[in-house]
């Protein structure tokens, strides 16, 4: 069975954005649920999969984590359809929600308990399967 939705990190959320803008303080004004942009960029000096991620008000809120940019990255060069939306404010940056092949993201139940408690050494855990290879 093909997975049809994903959990994602957001990682790099307290650099600053090139324009001066903040990503800490537009994580806190996106809503769960409101749709994000997945950018990649080719030309980033520091990684060549990386992908931003950037808010509904198009200001970027950070990165998909290194292991999971360049599986993204391939799906959007092959023209798969990805809906991606925020789904919430985390320690380390924050969680995004995938839909894949026109799915639209549905936002899990929250345990708000267990998401306080992560922290910035646990930013690989996620409670979703791996992904097959694709």
């Amino acid at each position: 069975m093909a997975m049809k939705q994903l959990s994602l990190h957001v990682v790099g959320a307290n650099h600053p954005n090139a324009d001066g803008s903040n990503r800490r303080f537009e994580i806190l004004l996106c809503v769960p649920g409101e749709p994000i942009e997945l950018v990649p960029e080719p030309k980033n000096p520091a990684d060549p999969s990386a992908i931003a991620v950037v808010s509904a008000r198009h200001i970027q809120i950070g990165y998909l984590t290194a292991d999971r940019a360049p599986w993204i990255g391939s799906m959007l060069r092959n023209g798969r359809e990805l809906q991606a939306v925020f789904q919430e404010a985390t320690q380390p940056g924050a969680a995004i929600r995938i839909g894949f092949d026109g799915e639209l993201p549905v936002l899990p139940r929250c345990d708000r308990k267990r998401h306080a408690e992560v922290t910035t050494e646990e930013v690989d855990f996620w409670p979703d399967e791996l992904p097959p290879d694709d």
